[in-house]
Order: structure tokens, then sequence, then C-alpha cells
């Protein structure tokens, strides 16, 4: 051996079975209550570290895609409605903008303002669900009873114009399903206060707690490359440097007048720690806009709320795209019509169907111990996966 020659020795100690140096396949799921549903986890292990994921999904698929080719144009929205349970406003939304578009139809001004306004009260309601459930998985039981309050007051005045608690069925094609009962404005601008005054619970309770910081700081990092890569959109994307916002940067509805109060909140961290205050922020900010949508309402004229339709209702024959800044990312609806009173084609482009794919590039190299953290960061529903 030459004198220049370094040898190394290694010394492992009290590994048992494991000196045989075999991977470990383990399976999270479908039923596990880490996944949020019934999503499947396939991991590679290596001791405690993880060397490969495969996120495995279709356990909740509806064929909601295929139904829309067998439904007309007023029955589709209610099977667009659920897929994301958590967001039913907004995923009727962009339903309704697309056949609208195929239709050239102009909506009125009211109906314009008020599906603003509830997109945005729905995206609190889905945004107060994630800010209560991630600690929760974490070990941190007390806030989720905090975001169940915040969410019961909005829940009331959502419920109040439309009679659902979820599965709203408010949107029509050419507006909304009827006007704004008398006084529902103040009780709204009132439920939005009564939020707003009680949101620090979170920067205090969550943020505020050094448990949580240090179990998600710096853990599942994802780099701006690998969200463009994989199509992750939302509060997401943004906690890694995305800068984008189709409510500021492809305005629909009224955005393009809410531009002075719109704020894309980001990071440039991309770990667990910045989603959970991108989404904080986030819901912050869509309490102002609705504020600011309340104020307008309250300005405008009265006047009708949604366009008389023909009893049969066709959409020309052609195509047209329509996409959504929906709560958890973005939503595309690409529709077909050869004329007659149901889509030919009607594709759903989810947001969690792309953010969930990132798993496969966030879990590896992460601790077991990590794999919640990383999981509860994306924020998904499972639902909104498999449509």
């Amino acid at each position: 051996m030459s004198p220049t020659t370094e040898t190394t020795t290694q010394t492992t100690l009290g590994i048992g079975g494991a000196a045989e140096s075999t991977d470990m396949v383990l399976n999270i799921g479908p039923q596990h209550p880490s996944t949020h549903g019934v999503l499947r986890l396939r991991l590679v292990l290596d001791g405690e570290r993880i060397q490969h994921a495969e996120p495995v999904i279709g356990y909740m698929h509806r064929g909601a895609e295929k139904l829309f080719e067998a439904r007309d144009y007023r029955q589709i929205v209610m099977l667009a409605n659920r897929h994301d349970w958590l967001s039913a406003f907004s995923n009727e939304l962009g339903v309704v903008l697309a056949v609208e578009r195929m239709l050239g139809m102009e909506v009125p001004e009211r109906a314009v303002w008020t599906r603003t306004l509830l997109a945005e009260l729905n995206r609190v309601l889905n945004h107060l669900m994630f800010l209560g459930s991630y600690p929760l998985e974490l070990g941190g039981i007390t806030p989720v009873f905090h975001a169940f309050r915040e969410r019961e007051e909005l829940q009331n005045v959502m419920e109040e114009i439309s009679g659902g608690r979820m599965h709203y069925m408010f949107n029509r094609v050419g507006g909304l399903k009827e006007d704004l009962p008398a006084g529902w404005t103040s009780r709204a601008r009132e439920a939005v206060a009564s939020v707003r005054s009680r949101m620090d619970v979170y920067d205090r309770l969550v943020l505020g707690n050094e448990i949580f910081r240090g179990r998600t700081r710096g853990v599942g990092v994802l780099s701006p490359e690998a969200a463009h890569a994989y199509g992750v959109s939302g509060p997401i994307a943004r906690a890694s440097g995305v800068d984008f916002d189709l409510r500021r940067d492809e305005p629909y509805l009224a955005y393009a007048e809410l531009q002075d109060t719109l704020k894309v909140i980001t990071r440039q961290e991309g770990d667990c720690l910045a989603r959970f205050e991108c989404l904080l922020e986030q819901t912050h900010n869509a309490l102002d806009l609705a504020d600011a949508c309340l104020d307008r309402i309250a300005e405008l004229p009265q006047g009708p709320i949604n366009q008389r339709l023909p009893k049969v209702l066709k959409a020309p024959e052609g195509h047209t795209y329509a996409w959504t800044e929906n709560p958890l990312g973005i939503n595309g609806y690409y529709l077909v019509s050869k004329g007659e009173k149901t889509p030919y084609r009607l594709k759903l482009r989810s947001a969690s169907y792309n953010n969930i794919q990132a798993l496969a590039e966030l879990l590896p190299g992460q601790l077991v111990a990590d794999m919640v953290a990383i999981l509860g960061s994306l924020f998904f529903v499972v639902g909104d996966i498999d449509k």
C-alpha cells in the first residue's frame, strides 16, 4: 500500500435484522390518519430515511368528467361542485365561466361582484380548514376548534343565501340563482369583521409556537424549478417563490378592479412553514377582498342578477378553456361542444392533482417522522385529485 493511501473503517452497532441492508416497502393508506382520506403512499425506506415515494391515487374516482357528457349545461354544475368539497362555490364558478365564454354571454354587473364576494368567502372557508387541521396533524389540537368556530360564522351567511352548507349550487349559467336576501350584506360584513378580529390566534398560537416552527422550518423544501415542472400552483407554489396568481395576472370576474386590495403572498423558503404562512396571509387578504366587494355591491343600483335563458340551453359548436384561481391553486376547464345541450367533452384540471405529484420530489431523503408534516403542508383534497 502506498503511503498516500488512506483507509477508513466504519463500524455500525445495534442494527439487528437491518444488517442484510434490504429496503423496506411501507404502505401508508389508503385508510390512514395522516392521508386526508383515501390516498395511498408507497414508500421505500432505508432505516428511518425515505428513499422513494409514490403517491397512489384513484380510490375515490367518481368519473365526473364522463358524467359531464350525459348531463346538460344546468346539471353539470352539480357534478363540478363536489370534487373539492371545501371549495364548492369556486368549482361551480369555473364551469359556468367556461359555458358563458362559449356562449359569448355577458353577465350582469351585480352578479359579477356577488360572485367575486362569494368566491373570496369560500376561499376563507377553505383556508380555515387547513389552518386548523395542519397543526392538528403535528400534535396541536387547539387551533382546529378556533378554525371551526370561524368557519361556522361564514357558513351561516353562505347557508342563508344558498340553502347549502358545503355544496351551495348557487351559480347558474348567466349569473346566480337569485338576488341576495334583504339585510344579508350587513350580516356578511359582521361575519367578516368577527372572523378577522380573531385571526391573530393563528399568529400567536401556531406561528408563535416553537415546536410547530421546529417541525416545519427547513422541512420539505420545494424548489421553484420543481414547482414549475410538476405544475404546482396556488399557495404551495407561491411559498416557493412562484409569483403567479390568476386574479392579478389574468383577471376574471371583478378582480381587475380590486388590484389595490389584492395581494399576492409569496415566500422564498419553499418549506412547510412557508406554505403555512402563505395560506394564513392569503386568508387575511381574502377577508379584505370580501369587504371591498361588499362596499362595491352597496353602491350598485338594483338590477338583475342573472340572464334569462332558453328552456333548452345549447352551446355552439367549438371549444374553449376557462381557468380560475381556486383556493388550492389553478383549476382549468376545457369545454368541447358539438352544438348539443350536453358537453361533448369537459376536461377538468384540478389543483390538488398536480400539487400532490410533488410528493415524489419532496419525500425522498426525508425522515419518516417528517412525512406527515410534508404531506399536510400540501393542502390537498382527495376528491380533487381523483375527480
